[in-house]
């Protein structure tokens, strides 16, 4: 999950690290009163779950309490790479005088926590790493000893020369390690972070991105997920407990099982055609699973055919098709249809839906090669 700028920006003050003044808003007014109370000079920041923010006008530094309102109306009015900008966050500006970036990650292969750290802070990190491999520094946390004082020192050294701003910054990566636990994060960030030419480090661009796996006993962080920030098929598949993330292609699948799913996105991609989405009903036969995932598949304008690969074990393939004749009944689909099913009860399932009207496959290299074909012909009526 992920939340914006502002919520993440408490967090980290929580946690003791210093960040700027400032109120998240949603109108002009209000953006004033906040640039009354904290002082100007300003920076209004659009909240929207998407990078580039800068790069699209959606940051802007007001010198001028009588300017405030203008900006303010400025930027909520914006659409950022299709995002609406509803709130603002309005904060107070620092003074810069060198930028760096810290970052940690859920790292999968190491299967531990791993700190990114470079002097070269305010732009995007990918770019660092494709253009100045070198001036980026990893420390992987042993879980065992977790992330001591020591480690925090010798990372701040690689940002900065000077003790003092090397003790004041491992300072902040001790807490921000406090922070990424506190919440079951899987990325957090602070870039960039600043010093000041008076010799203070401050944050003052944060991103936390949270593990939904950890949400059930976070219902604090819970509570700061944006649904409006949210595309409206990702928020449909979390309230049906579905996996579901949206790809490029024109094929839409609902397969049981993520191991089936992966296979299955695999094979298309093999016969020439393109995966829409990865989508796992997971081992239910619920109607109202399959109901939602064709929701979520047919508002893709994309996709041109759907594929349904069922691999009956411990799920039976003739409640699967239960489940999938009670869904056309529920929701019907101008989109062609291609349905193999293979394992537990297969010939009850195939009985089922030719019963219904529907035409079942059990080998999945031709149940692809259909969809494919489809695919590339096919379209909405």
């Amino acid at each position: 999950m992920k939340i914006h700028e502002y919520q993440a920006r408490e967090i980290f003050r929580r946690a003791g690290v210093r960040v700027p003044d400032g109120d998240a808003v949603s109108t002009p007014a209000e953006a004033r009163r906040t640039a009354e109370r904290i002082g100007v000079p300003v920076m209004v920041k659009a909240q929207v779950h998407v990078g580039g923010r800068g790069k699209a006008g959606g940051i802007r530094y007001v010198p001028n309490l009588d300017d405030v309102e203008r900006v303010a109306s400025d930027v909520l009015g914006m659409q950022i790479k299709g995002l609406p900008v509803k709130t603002v966050l309005v904060s107070k500006a620092i003074d810069i005088a060198t930028e760096a970036y810290v970052g940690m990650i859920l790292d999968r292969e190491e299967r531990r926590l791993t700190f990114l750290v470079s002097p070269a802070g305010g732009v995007d990190i990918e770019e660092v790493a494709r253009t100045s491999p070198e001036k980026i520094f990893r420390f992987t946390v042993d879980p065992n000893v977790g992330f001591r004082p020591y480690a925090a020192r010798w990372l701040a050294s690689r940002l900065y020369d000077d003790p003092r701003l090397v003790k004041e910054a491992a300072a902040i990566l001790l807490k921000m390690y406090d922070a990424f636990l506190a919440c079951d994060a899987s990325l957090a960030e602070i870039n960039p972070l600043v010093t000041t030419p008076s010799g203070e480090v401050w944050a003052i661009d944060s991103k936390i991105n949270i593990d939904d796996s950890g949400l059930f006993r976070r219902k604090e962080i819970e509570a700061m997920r944006d649904l409006d920030a949210e595309a409206p098929a990702e928020t449909l598949a979390r309230e049906n407990n579905l996996s579901y993330v949206p790809l490029d292609g024109n094929i839409g699948c609902v397969v049981n099982g993520a191991g089936l799913a992966m296979t299955t996105m695999d094979v298309i991609k093999h016969f020439g055609g393109e995966p829409a989405n990865f989508l796992d009903i997971g081992g239910s036969s619920s109607p109202d699973k399959v109901v939602a995932a064709l929701d979520i598949i047919t508002s893709d304008s994309k996709v041109r055919a759907v594929l349904f690969n069922i691999f009956g074990g411990i799920t039976r393939c003739d409640d699967v098709a239960v489940g999938i004749r009670t869904a056309f009944e529920r929701r019907s689909t101008q989109l062609p249809i291609v349905i193999r099913l293979t394992g537990t009860n297969e010939k009850r399932a195939k009985e089922i839906l030719e019963e219904a009207g529907y035409t079942t496959l059990t080998d999945m290299d031709d149940a692809v090669r259909e969809v494919v074909a489809l695919a590339e012909k096919g379209g909405r009526s």
